[in-house]
């Protein structure tokens, strides 16, 4: 817009914008709308939003089967880091580590490994969402389950209350908070774990596919990778604010002011 309304240069200047007014490698916003209005290929009547919603329901069911694993897995870790220092010393390095992987690197051997074992393609796409989302939901759940004061805690110890009397009645309900604001970063998380594992196991369905087909042709038509590019953030989208509803839901609001 700038470029069309300035002639291609920098206003009061002679000098060029990097993109030129007649490139087509950044479309119009309203040429990337009018694309998924339009046909997905030449010969078909389906508009290319329908089939990039199909894709996205497909990325959906992927992501939310990473997303429960990695936060189950998570949620474990956390419990498992509270109750014992010495785990929490021995795993945490690893879990760390975890994180410092090329995503892109792991992605080809996971696909590989689900393969030699006779495995569904979208178990190794969910185990590659799983290993971006159980991080945050780790870490939060430890600073989660140690949030209550001190006296609470001696509060309840002065009740004789067990060790899962404790953790059941106060160390839980004060990490919640806690604990959907990991979920809210796994589950953005998980869509882009599982794009990346989308594109090297060569599943037909799913976003990461479109927009792998759709970036051979961006030379002729890079509206359309644009529009599969507006799809991944949207679907991103309604999964954090599908976690934020359930947030709503289980905790009081004064308690997520607080949070």
């Amino acid at each position: 817009m700038l470029g069309q309304s300035t002639g291609g240069t920098i206003p009061f200047t002679d000098v060029n914008l990097p993109i030129r007014t007649d490139d087509r490698s950044l479309p119009h916003i309203w040429e990337i709308v009018g694309s998924i209005l339009a046909p997905a290929q030449r010969g078909s009547d389906e508009p290319l939003g329908l089939v990039l919603a199909r894709a996205s329901l497909v990325t959906f069911r992927e992501a939310l089967a990473g997303f429960a694993a990695g936060s189950t897995i998570g949620v474990l870790l956390g419990l498992a880091f509270v109750r014992s220092p010495l785990v929490e010393r021995g795993l945490m390095p690893w879990v760390i580590a975890s994180q410092l992987i090329p995503l892109l690197a792991i992605a080809p051997m996971v696909v590989l490994w689900a393969g030699r074992y006779r495995l569904p393609l979208w178990i190794a796409v969910a185990v590659i969402a799983a290993l971006l989302s159980f991080f945050p939901v780790t870490v939060n759940t430890v600073r989660g389950l140690r949030s209550p004061s001190p006296t609470s805690v001696e509060m309840l110890k002065s009740f004789a209350a067990s060790p899962t009397q404790e953790l059941r009645k106060l160390r839980i309900p004060a990490s919640l908070p806690y604990l959907f604001t990991a979920l809210k970063v796994a589950a953005g998380a998980s869509i882009i774990g599982t794009l990346v594992g989308e594109l090297p196991s060569g599943l037909p369905d799913g976003l990461g596919r479109q927009l792998l087909t759709f970036s051979y042709y961006y030379g002729s038509g890079p509206e359309k990778l644009f529009a599969a590019v507006l799809f991944s953030v949207l679907l991103g989208v309604v999964f954090v604010a599908l976690v934020g509803l359930v947030e709503r839901l289980v905790i009081p609001p004064a308690r997520r002011v607080q949070s």
